[in-house]
């Protein structure tokens, strides 16, 4: 049956091509729109896990969301390093952690921030130790796997955060060192470089004390600061720039590093978890009154960006049925085509020998081998596009979108191919299940 099933496809090898392919084109669409979607929902939810509030500079509440927790976007701006200490200090702040950006390594974002940026997102060391001191640094899973980096090696930041940024340049004069490397998370920190917030100011020439709760903070009353002169000019007027206005802080108070000489340290942005449910209610709206700070709440904008993206996957998806729907009903009119053009031999089969059961498996298997050479070509060509898709083009990889994962929701999209393709033959096997012999060899005379 599945022989002569062959045989018919082939007989009419161009029109079942057609078939396949238009049935391939539905799948692959599907697939990938499935792949984006899960992946994109997952990693927000994980990357965000634990961040309550995102403080930053004023500007909007979803770019400085998918600059702080995903890292996927430019800063809003800088806000003065005494936000992190005042933040501390609420009562109703259980964590608030510091990030400071401004450079990259490949395309992989330098971020400086503190230890408790790793237990944010699980973060363990598969090897080495922690930076301990400035210019140290520790890289996720995925930036070790892209750039080949182990312990010991030295590499420059570039200004900017992207590696095709224009304009941007090497920190010749201040070079990091690897310390650790991440073990896999599934998270934004495994393609993320991480050193301290001194760190990040050192490159830029930034004078500074030790920064607020930093893990290398010393009460010893010796004044740590120092001011970097290393004959490099930074006159990037970058919104995400680590450097600062000394009228900064609130109520136009300069900060005392400021008297010093050159920009007073900044952070990018504190991301804060909260003590108790009541400061969720009082925390963001006392920051938002601030003249230069923003805080903006993950859940919310996570939730409103999905709003907009799933409406383009459903459209996306609905596009992908439709062509689904246009294979089927090309199928079904090429099998009901072909049952009728075929009479004659089907008649014959049944004289032969062949049972009425044997003639309406044979159409019923030819939909069912079309349905299912497309559903697995389209298979390959939706994780092929996913996968092509994600190399090409920085954001998408940066969410860990991989054509290489299955999900399995594609067994659904496999299974609904196959019944498509039952369903577009059933009619045609049908009518070959009941064709009338003896008129059919009759008109066949």
């Amino acid at each position: 049956m599945i022989g002569l099933a062959l045989a018919y496809l082939r007989d009419r090898a161009g029109q079942t091509a057609l078939n396949v392919l238009l049935l391939a084109l539905a799948v692959a669409s599907l697939v990938a729109l499935l792949l984006v979607s899960a992946r994109v929902e997952d990693r927000f939810a994980r990357d965000a896990a634990g961040v309550d509030l995102v403080v930053g500079a004023k500007g909007s509440p979803l770019q400085l969301i998918l600059s702080a927790v995903y890292h996927l976007d430019q800063p809003t701006g800088n806000v003065p390093v005494e936000t992190l200490a005042l933040l501390r200090a609420d009562p109703g702040v259980a964590r608030a952690i510091p990030l400071a950006l401004g450079d990259n390594f490949r395309g992989f974002r330098i971020v400086g921030t503190e230890p408790a940026f790793l237990a944010l997102h699980g973060s363990k060391l598969v090897e080495g130790r922690l930076w301990e001191a400035p210019m140290e640094a520790v890289i996720g899973a995925e930036v070790a796997r892209r750039t080949g980096a182990r312990l010991g090696q030295k590499f420059l930041g570039s200004h900017g955060l992207g590696a095709d940024e224009e304009g941007a340049m090497a920190h010749d004069h201040a070079p990091f060192v690897v310390t650790g490397i991440l073990a896999p998370t599934g998270t934004v920190a495994d393609r993320l470089i991480l050193t301290s917030v001194e760190s990040v100011w050192d490159v830029h020439g930034i004078a500074h004390d030790e920064a607020p709760g930093s893990a290398h903070a010393h009460d010893d009353g010796h004044d740590h600061g120092h001011a970097h002169d290393h004959g490099h000019a930074h006159d990037h007027d970058h919104a995400h720039a680590v450097k600062a206005d000394p009228a900064g802080t609130e109520g136009g108070a300069a900060s005392p590093l400021a008297a010093r000489g050159g920009p007073a340290p900044e952070v990018t942005a504190v991301l804060v978890s909260y003590a108790s449910p009541a400061a969720a209610i009082r925390l963001p709206a006392a920051i938002n009154r601030q003249t230069a700070l923003q805080a903006a709440v993950p859940a919310q904008e996570t939730a409103r960006f999905l709003t907009l993206f799933d409406g383009a996957i459903a459209g996306a998806r609905a596009l992908a049925l439709l062509i689904a729907a246009a294979a089927a009903l090309s199928i079904f009119t090429v099998l009901l085509s072909a049952a009728r053009a075929r009479a004659g031999d089907l008649a014959l089969l049944r004289v032969m020998g062949a049972s009425p059961a044997r003639v309406f498996g044979t159409i019923l298997a030819e939909g069912l081998l079309v349905a299912a050479a497309g559903a697995l070509l389209g298979l390959l060509i939706g994780h092929a596009a996913v996968e092509a898709a994600a190399r090409a083009f920085p954001t998408l990889g940066g969410i860990g979108l991989s054509g290489l994962a299955f999900h399995p929701g594609e067994w659904g999209i496999l299974a609904g191919a196959l019944v498509l393709g039952a369903l577009a033959a059933l009619v045609p096997a049908a009518a070959g299940f009941r064709t009338d012999l003896a008129a059919t060899l009759a008109r066949a005379q």
